[in-house]
């Protein structure tokens, strides 16, 4: 089948390339050609930077873990533009971005020889925003024990902030679900047991939104918009703000858990408005007690129908949204994000304006690669209807390789579910004081290996430094991209098996074309379920032939080459068509023609 076939058959992009009537280049004439600048990997400099991201006008101080090489430069680049170049020795410099807000940068330490080539030795991403709602790469704590140390809470806090993980979710944190922070003598206990009888210390808690603030980052809450514990009626919690099973108030929604436990949680209707104002102040007494920046708000998903204690049916989507609209109003300096469990209320909360951004954490329902653009897309439609305004950021909870109970996660797995998130411009609830495995965030039955560790601080870099070609409000396109070569058959959105996939978008007068590696996928599912997902073979100089006019530049960068650093390619212009060499693909390799 054709490219041009492939095309008809994808509705939920729009073609927007010319005439399909028109002959492409034959890929079989299309000549060889080199990258302009030859480039060597010697990725042995372990880069760092003070913070997660940064304030317009604030300096950036960066730190090698080994001296930089003599004669080596450190590049600052916005896309394929040089901003800056300065000669850097040592283990420490800084370097001052411009001032323009919501910009990423990618700086890369090189060397070049006699005969032009360069060698890259290190590299990392800038990301100055002002807001971290723009450009949202979320992360989390799970634990609060003794095990954290101060020595502990650094080390994994330098982790998130070298992959720019610019806020933290702070989970199962709370005293109780119902009152959050139980206040003795107005002062909060030096330690005290969590819904699962866990000990958390008041002062690992403190410790961990310091350390966060220290790096950039913002700290938020967790807690459930209608939870309840057995004890709720001492506190103040009246039954008639429950939901309930049945239209007489019999049976209270609950949700079980496990033996052992404080208790089940009693689901109270989020859109009671005595249980609003009785919460919003408990929410206060949370702010009074720690420097958090805001509320994550959670939710259980989807349930049978839920009647009020007067035997009403209860709209719940819409109780989650004027339980917003409360929790911004009762504080409205602070920030709120809340989760749509497969994606449940996502329209009434997105409606509602009050969300940093979208955060929705998905189930089997919505376990294919396909269903994370489509997703991403009805949730901003729904949230931001203003095309001149920024469009809101996607975050997903997505949990992988679920099934396996110990050892590591599946690298070949997490990196293409990755890769198809960052080149959809959605962000991956992942990283945090391990790698999230499960709902349960405090499980940490499997590790990251070297291999993953090592590529997901490039994944991190490559998000953070392309923010702007990947998430900034653009055109979704279907762009004809065709090849001679026999290892590889390209296909449009959506994935298809043995397949090299393209995502295709125009913004800031850019056309962005993501090619991702579906040749050796066993799985159109992004949560590899039993970590079976195999690596994929690289692919190596493959000859492509683009439909667009005018071109004047042809660049590629992957977080798989290079550590994300630009290759600027020779091309060749033939009518509505260029031509040139892909120099590598392993997951993902993204083009930009301008």
């Amino acid at each position: 089948m054709t490219m041009y076939s492939l095309l008809l058959a994808i509705p939920l992009l729009c073609a927007a390339c010319g005439s399909e009537s028109d002959t492409p280049v034959a890929p079989s004439t299309i000549s060889p050609t080199q990258p302009q600048t030859t480039l060597i990997s010697n990725l042995n400099l372990q880069l760092s930077t003070d913070k997660a991201c940064y304030a317009p006008g604030e300096a950036v101080s960066f730190t090698s873990g080994s001296p930089l090489p003599d004669g080596a430069k450190v590049r600052y680049r916005h896309g394929a533009t040089v901003i800056e170049e300065q000669s850097a020795t040592g283990t420490s410099w800084s370097w001052t971005p411009p001032s323009t807000d919501y910009t990423g940068y990618l700086a890369d330490v090189y060397t070049t020889d006699a005969s032009g080539k360069q060698t890259i030795y290190g590299t990392i991403a800038v990301d100055v925003s002002s807001d971290w709602a723009r450009y949202p790469r979320y992360g989390f704590v799970g634990t609060y024990d003794d095990t954290k140390t101060s020595e502990t809470i650094s080390q994994e806090t330098a982790l998130l902030n070298r992959c720019h993980i610019n806020g933290l979710q702070f989970y199962d944190w709370q005293n109780k679900h119902h009152e959050p922070v139980v206040l003795r003598d107005g002062k909060v206990e030096d330690s005290y047991a969590d819904i699962a009888n866990r000990k958390i210390n008041t002062s690992v808690v403190k410790a961990y939104i310091s350390q966060a603030h220290a790096h950039g980052m913002k700290a938020m809450f967790y807690d459930l918009c209608y939870g309840a514990l057995d004890d709720a009626a001492q506190d103040g919690v009246s039954p008639k703000w429950y939901m309930y099973k049945d239209e007489n108030h019999n049976t209270v929604e609950a949700l079980g858990l496990p033996s052992g436990w404080k208790s089940d949680i009693k689901l109270v209707n989020p859109g009671n408005t005595a249980w609003q104002d009785y919460f919003s102040q408990k929410v206060s007494d949370v702010y009074k007690t720690f420097d958090f920046d805001g509320f994550h708000i959670d939710q259980v998903g989807k349930r049978d129908p839920e009647y009020d204690y007067y035997g009403s049916k209860i709209n719940v989507p819409q109780g989650f949204a004027s339980f917003i609209a409360k929790m911004k109003k009762s504080n409205p300096e602070k920030r709120l994000v809340m989760n749509a469990v497969s994606n449940y209320g996502a329209q009434q909360m997105a409606a509602t304006g009050d969300l940093d951004f979208l955060y929705s954490e998905l189930w089997g329902s919505e376990d294919q690669f396909a269903d994370l653009f489509s997703i991403m897309r009805s949730n901003q439609s729904e949230a931001n209807t203003d095309p001149a305004a920024p469009a809101m950021a996607q975050v997903f909870a997505a949990y992988m390789n679920y099934n396996k109970e110990s050892g590591t996660f599946n690298t070949p797995g997490v990196l293409l579910t990755d890769a198809v998130m960052f080149a959809i411009g959605a962000s991956h609830l992942e990283l945090g004081d391990h790698m999230l495995h499960k709902e349960y965030f405090p499980n940490d039955d499997l590790k990251m290996d070297n291999d993953l560790e090592k590529a997901i601080v490039h994944y991190y870099d490559f998000f953070t430094a392309y923010e702007n070609l990947l998430r900034d409000r653009g055109t979704d396109l279907s762009i004809p991209v065709e090849t001679n070569s026999s290892e590889v058959t390209v296909n449009s959105w959506p994935p298809k098996l043995q397949t090299v996939t393209t995502v295709c978008r125009e913004v800031n007068g850019k056309k962005v074309i993501s090619l991702l590696n579906f040749s050796q996928a066993n799985s159109l599912s992004w949560r590899d379920m039993d970590g079976t997902q195999p690596e994929p073979k690289l692919l190596s100089d493959i000859p492509l032939t683009v439909k667009a006019k005018g071109v004047k530049n042809v660049w590629v960068a992957s977080p798989d080459s290079f550590g994300g650093a630009v290759q600027e390619l020779q091309f060749q212009q033939q009518g509505d068509y260029v031509t040139f060499t892909l120099p590598s693909l392993k997951y993902w390799t993204m083009v930009v023609i301008e």
